[in-house]
């Protein structure tokens, strides 16, 4: 009789083992792709002695050195590491034939006023006002010196205003974790610099358009600004404002981890 009862009790062990939830695999922030703008002819703004394809470039390693310092498991990928020009359509290519997990575009701005200055971080999205709409056109602009640009980016026309209305709606999957880490950079510019964070914005962006991750633009200051692009030009400026982009990205790897987890 013992016997008997052994097995009925063996299947039951059998079956709730069999249904035990499962833990889903936790998401991790294991690739990010950082995307120095401009370079070869496309110097990109220009300060009274310096060029943003250069200082961009320079901050880029900067992030680079500070993230895989601290976080040896994360993969950092250029989309350039040289003097040379990557188109946008292929920025965007670079971060997804790599399955990235994050992509962050750095750029130096401009404006005719000289005593604008402080950083802005972009999300793709509808420009909301006519300032916006300008900085996605001047970088977006570069794809007219690309031989057979319309073909490789659907016929978007960089100077027309409804181009930009019909980019907007791209990204849409990734709009909340792209404005957390948005929110997360220009927090970290408002707390630690002398110089404003001019807020969160929504522009067409080309080079942001295509990606299939979490993406941002940052402009990390005014070169047309005298006392900014001096402050980009010093080390001590590129490195504040690495460290800034790495706190930034810290955070936003520790909160998306524990979320998932």
């Amino acid at each position: 009789m013992k016997n008997l009862l052994i097995i009925p009790l063996a299947i039951t062990g059998i079956m709730l083992c069999s249904f035990q939830p499962v833990d889903k695999p936790a998401y991790s922030v294991k690739k990010i792709v950082i995307d120095a703008g401009h370079g070869g002819f496309d110097p990109g703004c220009s300060g009274s002695y310096s060029k943003e394809k250069e200082l961009t470039l320079e901050i880029a390693f900067e992030l680079g050195k500070l993230i895989s310092t601290f976080h040896k498991d994360v993969e950092i990928i250029y989309t350039r590491t040289k003097n040379q020009y990557v188109n946008l359509h292929e920025r965007a290519m670079i971060a997804n034939r790599a399955s990235a997990d994050l992509f962050i575009s750095i750029h130096c701005n401009a404006y005719p006023k000289e005593n604008i200055h402080g950083t802005e971080t972009y999300t793709m999205g509808l420009s909301h006002t006519n300032d916006n709409l300008a900085v996605a056109m001047r970088e977006n602009s570069v794809i007219l010196q690309e031989e057979g640009y319309l073909q490789l980016y659907d016929g978007f026309d960089p100077k027309s205003p409804v181009s930009y209305i019909l980019l907007s709606n791209l990204q849409q999957a990734y709009q909340e974790n792209s404005l957390a880490f948005a929110s997360l950079i220009e927090n970290e510019f408002g707390k630690t610099n002398e110089r404003p964070n001019r807020g969160v914005k929504q522009a067409g962006f080309l080079v942001l358009a295509k990606t299939t991750m979490p993406s941002v633009l940052v402009e990390v200051g005014f070169l047309t600004n005298k006392e900014e692009e001096k402050y980009l030009n010093s080390d001590l400026g590129k490195a504040k404002v690495a460290a800034n982009l790495y706190r930034a990205f810290r955070n936003y790897k520790r909160d998306l981890e524990a979320r998932s987890n």
